[in-house]
């Protein structure tokens, strides 16, 4: 087990202003590219971004749904400046990135988790003469989206939040929800709560937000798998967006992009501060300024606050890591690992995204994760 050191990043705010707070959730198409090769583990400077290329070929990786959308424009970007290096990012899901990652298939993950302890014992057998690492590279918000027809402004808690995923209200007009929402005209409509049904980040952080905030009202221990009862699933964030539209009485947890370009309301959450905080980038920002960097050296792991009652602070958040080695990478694709993932971590790549839904990195974080990508082996 890791030895635990401790952070704080209160150059959040400092830094989320800078970048201008917000970052594109756009899906845009990760185009082909053709041209001249950079030679294998030879940067050139790309004046137009500012894009620093290395390496050459095919960059294969997957993972995280969270951070799909920020990957196409990211992979966009990258190669149309970088024509030498082809970059294919499969969102399959968190757990599947993982274990394809821990199974030498790919380059780098996405994961909306850290690694566990068996995971990071497990890449051993990958990183020769090395081990895993979480790398921070984008927060959010977890969105709550909804479809209850006459319903535009709903209100709930984390209490109340975990009784309807864990089947124990099911009706929209509930006493407790009427409590929370005193002017709705709630109607007797059964709830549909969706949840994910393969492993997912997205799960695992709105599940250790409930187990947080709620302790009382959810017993499951948590994790990227489901756990617990009655409810009905989709696959990946997309599928349980597109249900909680087409679908009368429903309710789902999803990032915020998914929320967005769907035009699914969301709920606003009671957390025991002056108001209800709404899903939004710099409330996100806020709850995140009290996270803690958990793994030690270059591994950048962070503990979240998943109960601040900050004003403002959102409350349901997670933050995206790209996992890979920090010693035996495949010499093939380690230049344009690192090439790929310092532009990701870089001032353009965290601001260079336009639209609402992402958090970017604190400067202090960013900074820490560009020094832990440049010692990649």
């Amino acid at each position: 087990m890791k030895l635990q050191r401790k952070s704080g990043l209160r150059a959040l705010a400092v830094g989320a202003a800078a970048l201008s707070g917000a970052l594109v959730l756009t899906a845009c198409g990760s185009d082909n590219n053709s041209g001249s090769s950079s030679p294998s583990g030879q940067a050139s400077n790309n004046a137009a971004g500012n894009i620093k290329c290395g390496g050459k070929g095919n960059l294969l990786a997957s993972g995280s749904t969270a951070q799909k959308n920020a990957m196409d424009v990211w992979v966009k970007n990258y190669m149309q400046s970088c024509t030498g290096t082809q970059i294919n990012y499969k969102a399959t899901g968190s757990g599947a990135g993982v274990t394809e990652f821990l199974q030498g298939s790919t380059a780098f993950a996405g994961s909306d988790s850290a690694l566990k302890p068996e995971e990071v014992a497990k890449s051993k057998s990958v990183c020769k003469g090395g081990e895993a690492i979480d790398l921070p590279m984008v927060g959010g918000p977890i969105a709550v989206g909804y479809n209850v027809p006459g319903v535009d402004n709903l209100v709930l808690d984390a209490p109340t939040l975990a009784k309807i995923f864990d089947s124990k209200i099911t009706k929209w007009d509930a006493p407790e929800i009427k409590k929370l929402n005193p002017n709705a005209k709630l109607p007797s409509t059964s709830i549909q709560a969706f949840h994910r049904s393969d492993e997912s980040g997205t799960t695992d952080n709105f599940t250790k937000y409930l187990k947080g905030a709620a302790p009382a009202d959810w017993s499951y221990s948590g994790g990227k798998a489901w756990q617990a009862k009655g409810g009905q699933s989709a696959p990946q964030s997309s599928g349980v967006a597109s249900q909680v539209k087409q679908t009368a009485g429903a309710i789902g947890y999803f990032e915020l992009s998914y929320a967005t370009a769907s035009n699914i309301p969301t709920v606003k959450i009671a957390t025991g501060a002056a108001a209800p905080v709404e899903a939004s980038s710099d409330a996100a920002s806020k709850a995140i300024a009290d996270a803690k960097i958990t793994g030690t050296g270059n591994d950048l792991a962070l503990k979240l606050n998943y109960a601040t009652k900050t004003d403002g602070a959102y409350p349901i958040v997670l933050v995206t890591y790209e996992i890979a080695c920090d010693k035996g990478n495949k010499p093939e694709t380690l230049d344009a690992t690192k090439a790929f993932l310092s532009y990701l971590a870089s001032d353009d790549g965290q601001k260079g995204l336009s639209g609402q839904g992402y958090a970017p990195l604190p400067a202090e974080i960013a900074t820490k994760v560009r020094t832990a990508v440049s010692a990649l082996s």
